[in-house]
């Protein structure tokens, strides 16, 4: 039997993947999280076998919650569920140790099955994810995603250095990059052609 966590804010789908799911393999639902905050409380409280999460939620998004979650559980197994699987995203997911990317758009009886792969050790990125992974055409680095992403928040300069833990002057060179690689005149005008982009 695989205990599972399920994290999404969508109450229909996550209410009918709690249902499905224990009909589709040897899977229990431990509990239901609504949202990051709630998803990093459920992992750490109950400790499932895999922590299924939605990857855009409010407040803290998924890789946000995965990234508080390994922090003090960096052996948790965890499947993240997308709607737009951006190659930057995925990235960063996989380096954060996320075992298995599935379009929410799968049939229950998929996600099933690669829930019960993961629980035995196996890793799984669906076809059509890792496709947008290999045709990634954005010329930013890393860390000017994350500078452009936090001002896409709505953060200030000042609030991006303490949340990123860089120096305002770092902050801004980053953004001056963003600038000129995305041709706009403001950090928010890049922002917003990153995510257009679905560099972010």
């Amino acid at each position: 039997m695989t205990t599972v966590v399920l994290a999404d804010d969508e109450a229909l789908l996550r209410k009918a993947l709690a249902a499905l799911l224990p009909l589709e393999g040897e899977i229990t639902v431990l509990a239901e999280a609504e949202d990051g905050e709630a998803a990093v409380r459920a992992a750490l409280r109950h400790r499932p076998d895999v922590l299924v999460i939605d990857l855009e939620m409010p407040g803290t998004d998924g890789l946000g919650a995965v990234a508080e979650i390994r922090r003090t559980r960096p052996e948790q197994v965890i499947l993240m569920l997308t709607r737009h699987a951006r190659p930057g995203v995925l990235r960063k997911a996989l380096r954060l140790g996320v075992q298995g990317f599935v379009s929410k758009s799968a049939e229950p009886a998929h996600i099933a099955t690669v829930i019960a792969g993961l629980h035995e050790g196996r890793r799984w990125i669906d076809p059509d994810v890792s496709a947008l992974a290999v045709i990634d055409d954005c010329p930013l680095t890393e860390r000017e995603a994350d500078v452009l992403r936090e001002t896409g928040e709505g953060y200030s300069v000042a609030d991006i250095a303490a949340r990123l833990h860089l120096a305002e002057g770092t902050v801004r060179n980053y953004l001056s990059n963003a600038m000129q690689k995305t041709q706009t005149r403001t950090r928010h005008e890049a922002a917003r052609y990153a995510r257009q982009h679905d560099w972010l």
